[in-house]
C-alpha cells in the first residue's frame, strides 16, 4: 500500500461500544466518531483492530441494534474511497458478511501482514495468541465453531443480544483492572508472540489492541511492538506517516 505524499495511516481497537450498556458508551461513540471526522482529512488507510463492538452477532436479517453514528461515518469514510480495514476482536468474533456487503470494509479473523509504503507491519487483534491463555483458546473453537453459530441463531434474537451483552460486560477486559497493570517487556504475551515472529521473518512493526494498554516495546533494533490502548479509559491511536508510528491521545 503507497502513502502519498501529506497523508498518514491510522490505527485504533478496542472501543467497546454498548459496554456497559448503550447509553453509558454514547459520549465514547461521539468522540470516537470525531476522531474519524478528523482523521479522513488526511488519512490513506484506517486499521480497526478490533472490537469495535462489545458485542457484535449477525443473523440472516437481524443486526444488533445501535451504533448509528459509527456505522454511517465508516459508510461515509469507505464511500469516499478511503480503505479501511477491520481485524475480528474476541468481542466481535460473529462477523459474517455484513461489513464487506454493506460497508465497502474487508474484515480480517486472523493477523495479516501488510507493506505501508515501504515498512513491514504485522496486524491483528491479539486475543488467542502467544503462550498460555488456553482456557480462552479452547473457548474460542467453541464460539468460532459453525455448530455454535448456528446453534445461536436458533435462539430469539432480544434473548440471545441480552445473554451475550451479560457476559461481554462480565469480560475481565472490560472491568480492565487485571489489563491495566504492565507485566513487563519479558512477561508481555504479545511481545513474546512477537519476538517469536521475528525468528522465521523480519518484520518492522507488530501492531495489536486487545491488551486495553497503550504499549511501545523495542524487540530488537529494528523491530518494535505496538499495543494501542483502548477507546474505554486512554482514548489512544496509531498514526504513521511512512517514516514513524506514534501512539497518540486523542
Amino acid at each position: 500500500m503507497s502513502i502519498p505524499k501529506g497523508k498518514k495511516i491510522y490505527f485504533a481497537s478496542d472501543n467497546h461500544l454498548g459496554a456497559p450498556d448503550c447509553e453509558s458508551s454514547l459520549p465514547r461513540e461521539k468522540k470516537f466518531v470525531a476522531w474519524l471526522d478528523e482523521v479522513k482529512e488526511d488519512a490513506a488507510a484506517i486499521f480497526l483492530l478490533g472490537d469495535l463492538f462489545d458485542f457484535w452477532f449477525e443473523y440472516k436479517t437481524v443486526i444488533p441494534k445501535g451504533f448509528t453514528r459509527t456505522l454511517g461515518k465508516l459508510a461515509e469514510i469507505s464511500d469516499s474511497g478511503i480503505p479501511i480495514h477491520y481485524f475480528v476482536g474476541n468481542h466481535d468474533l460473529w462477523m459474517n458478511g455484513y461489513f464487506e456487503e454493506e460497508l465497502g470494509i474487508p474484515v480480517y479473523h486472523n493477523p495479516m501482514e501488510f507493506t505501508l509504503g515501504k515498512t513491514s507491519f504485522f496486524i491483528g487483534h491479539g486475543d488467542g495468541l502467544g503462550p498460555g491463555d488456553k482456557g480462552y483458546k479452547r473457548m474460542k473453537k467453541v464460539f468460532i465453531s459453525p455448530f455454535f453459530k448456528w446453534l445461536f441463531r436458533w435462539g430469539h434474537p432480544d434473548i440471545g443480544m441480552r445473554i451475550a451483552q451479560y457476559f461481554s460486560v462480565k469480560n475481565k477486559l472490560i472491568s480492565g483492572d487485571d489489563d491495566a497493570t504492565f507485566l513487563g517487556e519479558d512477561k508481555e504475551w504479545l511481545a513474546v508472540y512477537s519476538r517469536k515472529k521475528l525468528e522465521e521473518k523480519h518484520r518492522d512493526y507488530f501492531v495489536f489492541g486487545h491488551r486495553h494498554l497503550p504499549l511501545e516495546i523495542q524487540l530488537n533494533p529494528k523491530s518494535k511492538y505496538i499495543n494501542l490502548g483502548d477507546w474505554i479509559q486512554y482514548f489512544t491511536y496509531g498514526v504513521f506517516d511512512g517514516e514513524t508510528f506514534e501512539l497518540k491521545n486523542y
